[in-house]
């Protein structure tokens, strides 16, 4: 057994498995192939090796056919491509002006289903000559200039990704008006990659798409693919803006699977802030693993949780390695988004025939491409959602064969919170994607975006509940309204709606990060987020490259680097004042109340830490950054001082209990809400002028809120029950980065109660808990 040999190879006394689950295989549910099906289409699906489709592809396939919006949440490796390609074969086959869209949310999934459906096509046009072409191609920002104007003129299926959507289609329909007027499907594979942000501006790009296309009378019927996830339907209707059918029933099979949750052992030599212990990197015990997979012969795949993450952990296989076989080293390699076109091409090809026995990854292989026959999958450090962490564990397996899948937990409270309490990773149901397309900082920029495509409606405008903002454009003379709708004018057209917008990251000013010394642009950061990411002695991370920040000028949209390869990381500390300026609810459970609020949060950067790989922290420097506020959502809670001082809390005690229950309640807040714990923040105090009470608040990192509040709010029973379990469960004597240290608190991570935050939380969930 994998598993057993990994555990010989563990230093003695350093045993770090915490957890074991065997789960069993599933047997194959087939179905007849549709009745409707080109009779071209089935005879290559059987010659590709597909006898008859299963159950759940055959039942979404036809929903498609019919007309109705369909998504398919199934796992990973259930051929959710067969349910959209079977009717939009179909249907390009048999009309010879008919179109398909196809939207990815990564390039490595959109290549690979390119490269899939181009080998259909190739086949479909030697077996049946006489059906119309389908032509696909791909529109994403790899494509040649003069393949993207034959794609334009000539292409039936387009194969892209929301961002081309928004700036090259939609921003010039009138050029892609024979394809818009024929569009008959709309794919949106991996749909619940689009949340938070992101999601919701996905969400309104595909409400001007469908605008757009009912302007040139076509109605497409749009079929989305997710990994399972909670409320599909719901989810899909959201982000599509019509109603959606969910099919969830996988009728696909899968061998059985060990499912290994490890935590390394806390590490005596080395000091963390304020004398905390730290725990082995998730990344070098990864790096372990790995090598003795290797060893053994497995096919493994490791997801890490940054681009040097991946480079650092192949490395450290490698090393290994050579100790071993000369000819190991070889067959490791790393993969992340970065790489040229041509390079990530040859990687995927190599891992999928063997000749990589190893990959060290991103999440950039975590979304659909086919790499079949893997022995075992290592996550470094939980994925930040359940339906992640599926994701990247159904790479293993993919033969029908038993396979191993290993969690490594990192310094992290969520990490911590998992590997002790399995049956929230093994047993829970998979959480449920947020986004919120009525977001008036999100809407604001994509209503200028509507507007230069064409006039919207006064019933478009009540749908989203758009007639304020569009008021205020109005009042900027942005926009102006005439009978017929919302018109934009000459001064609205100026500010370049569709390049202003940043789909993946809010709207506003973009700080650019450019090389000091050969002037090479980088990348960009919204100005909001620059304090805090590429302030002056920030270590900055651009394509496995590593560079160091020289100067930040917020005025002149400029962050000057320059290369350098430090033994150690940064991460800022920042202080933050929050004002409630709204409540749109409350619950008075006695001595403690539950509220969801709008604030006002205060941001400055103060300083930051320097921290070597290892985690022992290096120095702490301070900075002067200028401060930055946030309008934004928040769920809070307050306890009186009686319950507190009741309940074994003494006054000198609450700021210390407070902190540290905040501290963990964010890193817990992806447990339920589908986020990132650098998407929220949190604020605690032992007494806020607004509530004249101890005080403690999470909230949105985005202007406007992104949703993630909102879901803490709803499910707070059982985000909070996790996070004082996750705080209990920690081995560390007073607290450390796995339960109640966060590594961007502005404070220094002092004062942390360990013990008085656990009994903070116990009395607030005891509230909840009688008021039921």
């Amino acid at each position: 057994m994998l598993l057993d040999r990994v555990l010989a190879g563990t230093p003695a006394g350093e045993r770090p498995l915490t957890h074991v689950a065997e789960l069993p295989g599933r047997a194959a549910q087939f179905v007849d192939w549709p009745t409707w099906l080109k009779p071209e289409v089935g005879r290559v699906l059987r010659a590709r090796g597909i006898p008859q489709p299963w159950s759940h592809q055959a039942r979404a396939a036809t929903l498609a056919n019919d007309g109705v919006h369909v998504v398919l949440s199934t796992g990973t490796a259930s051929g959710k491509s067969l349910a959209y390609q079977m009717p939009i074969l179909s249907t390009l086959l048999g009309d010879a002006r008919a179109t398909a869209l196809y939207l990815a949310p990564t390039k490595a999934l959109g290549a690979d289903q390119l490269r899939s459906t181009i080998s259909m096509t190739d086949e479909l046009r030697a077996d049946a000559a006489q059906l119309a072409e389908v032509f696909p191609s791909a529109y994403d920002g790899d494509t040649p200039i003069e393949i993207r104007q034959w794609a334009r003129a000539n292409a039936r299926w387009i194969f892209t990704n929301p961002d081309m959507i928004h700036i090259g289609i939609l921003g010039a329909h009138e050029r892609w008006a024979r394809f818009l007027r024929n569009l008959r499907y709309v794919v949106v594979d991996e749909c619940h990659y689009y949340r938070g942000v992101f999601g919701s501006n996905v969400a309104l790009i595909l409400r001007r798409l469908r605008r757009i296309c009912a302007r040139y009378g076509a109605d497409p019927t749009f079929v989305l693919a997710s990994a399972t996830t909670s409320n599909p339907g719901i989810a899909a209707t959201r982000l599509v803006g019509a109603p959606c059918e969910e099919v969830t029933e996988d009728g696909s099979p899968h061998g059985p699977r060990t499912v290994a949750l490890w935590e390394p052992p806390l590490l005596k030599e080395i000091i963390g802030e304020n004398g905390a212990p730290v725990r082995r990197s998730a990344g070098a015990e990864a790096s372990r693993i790995m090598a003795d997979l290797m060893v053994e012969g497995a096919r493994t795949l490791t997801f890490v949780r940054s681009r040097r993450g991946a480079e650092v952990t192949a490395l450290g296989t490698q090393r290994l390695l050579a100790d071993v076989d000369r000819d190991l080293p070889g067959r490791v390699a790393a993969y992340r988004a970065g790489y040229l076109a041509e390079d990530r091409r040859k990687l995927e090809s190599d891992l999928s025939d063997g000749t990589l026995l190893g990959v060290a990854t991103t999440n950039a292989l975590e979304l659909g491409v086919d790499i079949a026959g893997l022995d075992a999958v290592v996550v470094a450090g939980f994925p930040g959602t359940v339906a992640s962490f599926w994701q990247q564990a159904g790479r293993s397996g993919r033969r029908g064969e038993g396979s191993l899948v290993a969690l490594v937990a990192r310094d992290d409270p969520l990490d911590t919170y998992l590997v002790h309490h399995p049956a929230a990773l093994l047993d829970k149901p998979i959480e449920a994607t947020v986004t919120d397309p009525t977001n008036p900082y999100l809407l604001r920029p994509q209503l200028l975006c509507a507007a230069a495509e064409l006039p919207i409606t006064a019933e478009e405008a009540a749908e989203l509940r758009a007639e304020s903002i569009l008021g205020d454009l109005a009042a900027e003379g942005l926009v102006r309204k005439r009978p017929h709708g919302w018109f934009i004018t000459p001064e609205g057209q100026k500010f370049a709606p569709h390049a202003a917008v940043n789909i993946r990251g809010g709207s506003g000013t973009q700080i650019a990060i450019v090389d000091g010394g050969s002037g090479r642009m980088l990348g960009t950061v919204d100005a909001g987020r620059a304090p805090a990411t590429v302030h002056p002695g920030a270590v900055h991370i651009h394509q496995g490259e590593s560079f160091v920040v020289d100067e930040l000028n917020l005025d002149d949209g400029l962050a000057l680097v320059h290369p350098e390869q430090p033994d150690w990381n940064t991460s800022a500390r920042e202080t933050t004042d929050i004002v409630i300026t709204e409540v749109h609810s409350r619950r008075t459970l006695g001595e403690v109340s539950i509220a969801l609020v709008q604030v006002d949060v205060t941001h400055q950067v103060v300083g930051y830490l320097r921290r070597l790989h290892s985690g022992e922290v290096l120095d702490s420097i301070e900075l002067d950054m200028p401060e930055h506020t946030l309008d934004t959502r928040a769920v809070m809670y307050t306890v009186t001082p009686e319950l507190l001082i009741e309940r074994g809390i003494p006054p000198e005690r609450f700021p210390g209990s407070l902190h540290a229950a905040e501290h963990a309640a964010i890193g817990l807040l992806p447990l339920v809400a589908t986020c990132d714990r650098w998407d929220i923040g949190g604020v605690s105090t032992a007494l806020h002028p607004d509530t004249g009470l101890p005080t403690v608040f999470v909230y949105d990192g985005y202007d406007g809120g992104a949703g993630f509040a909102d879901r803490g709010h709803l499910a707070i029973e059982s985000w909070l029950e996790a996070t004082r379990d996750a705080i209990d469960s920690c081995e560390c004597p007073t607290g450390c980065p796995s339960c109640v240290q966060s590594p961007k608190c502005g404070n220094g991570n002092d004062p942390l109660d360990k013990a008085g935050a656990v009994l903070v939380l116990q009395a607030v969930l005891d509230a909840v808990a009688r008021s039921s």
